[in-house]
């Protein structure tokens, strides 16, 4: 009895406390959590709700794109018909023309860039937040070298493509603007020549991080799965279209996303997808609606005649489509990246 006794006295000693631990995904940033539905329950439904309030929100911006569109069609009409008029003042009125159109986009320009830029940082920042989170639930469900390879890689990739972004590619924009401008305006071939150097070393410094990114992620194992063949296709066609520059690298690692969509059943997954959504939605459209009607505008002006207005509008154009591609390359990465933290939770 005594010996029973003590074994009683010890087991009671060495007896812990367990109490399970429920994971959260952190908030959302205030701006990106007026979008928030109020119950995450299904993912298609709040990607949904997310992209109609970002989309009533934007009403004032597209009125006010269209406007700015019409003004620069008409500056580039009515330098055609003054160079009609005055052949001898032609150079004149293509110069005047292209001073006007750059003064008309030139501010909003500069606010697109800061946009994108500030939605690159909160996605960085939540991602900081978030990842953590996942990589905990990730190896607590037995997953640690899985949790461990995807959150490493995940985190050096956003802070190297987000460093990238703020540090080289966002100044290089206004450099290409202000070279795109000169040569329209003047017509030297010397600054045509840097403009499209600035144009291809930002092109190429995206595309090869995200070719490294994505071919980390296929080496290592995350990215793969069996999905549907008919989804998979809208879905890389989807990717590949609406985000210009780097969207047909991101498509290539679309299979994740196709196969871990099926998957989204706990909550922090689908919050913290919902969150960068949320976060990336708002910039994304303003950007994107700027990016198409310089495209329809680029091409009434050269309707028109005029080489150096409608080359400005499509120069202007590429400049929105580099930072549709910045945008949407670090919310695509950070997508897939939790699509593969759910599918080794699944």
């Amino acid at each position: 009895m005594k010996t029973i006794g003590i074994l009683i006295c010890l087991v009671l000693l060495f007896c812990q406390p367990v109490q399970a631990q429920q994971i959260q995904a952190p908030e959302a940033p205030d701006e990106a959590a007026e979008l928030m539905p109020e119950e995450q329950d299904s993912f298609a439904r709040d990607l949904w709700y997310v992209l109609c309030a970002a989309l009533k929100k934007l009403e004032p911006e597209l009125v006010y794109s269209i406007k700015l569109c019409l003004a620069a069609v008409c500056t580039s009409l009515l330098v055609c018909l003054a160079g009609a008029l005055h052949s001898s003042a032609k150079t004149v009125t293509e110069l005047v023309g292209t001073v006007a159109i750059a003064v008309l986009y030139l501010k909003d320009a500069g606010l697109l860039i800061r946009g994108a830029t500030d939605a690159i940082s909160q996605l960085s920042d939540y991602a900081k937040l978030l990842l953590p989170v996942m990589g905990s639930a990730l190896a607590a469900q037995g997953g640690v070298t899985s949790s461990t390879t995807l959150y490493t890689g995940t985190a050096v990739f956003d802070a190297l493509l987000s460093g990238l972004i703020s540090k080289l590619i966002s100044p290089m924009i206004y450099i290409f603007l202000a070279l795109s401008i000169g040569y329209r305006a003047l017509g030297d071939q010397m600054l045509d020549k840097f403009q499209r150097f600035i144009k291809w070393a930002m092109t190429w410094c995206l595309k090869t991080l995200l070719y490294v990114f994505t071919g980390y992620m296929t080496i290592t194992g995350v990215v793969s799965g069996t999905a549907d063949q008919a989804a998979l296709k809208a879905t890389k066609l989807t990717i590949s279209g609406m985000v210009p520059v780097v969207g047909s690298i991101l498509s290539d690692a679309s299979e994740a996303v196709v196969v871990g969509a099926g998957a989204v059943k706990n909550a922090v997954g689908i919050y913290g997808l919902v969150a960068i959504f949320a976060i990336a939605v708002s910039p994304f459209l303003k950007i994107g609606i700027h990016y198409l009607l310089l495209k329809i505008g680029c091409a009434l002006c050269s309707v028109f005649g005029s080489k150096s207005t409608s080359g400005l509008m499509e120069d202007l154009s590429s400049a929105m489509g580099l930072l549709l591609g910045m945008t949407g390359a670090v919310c695509l990465m950070l997508t897939i990246s939790l699509v593969c933290f759910m599918k080794g939770m699944s």
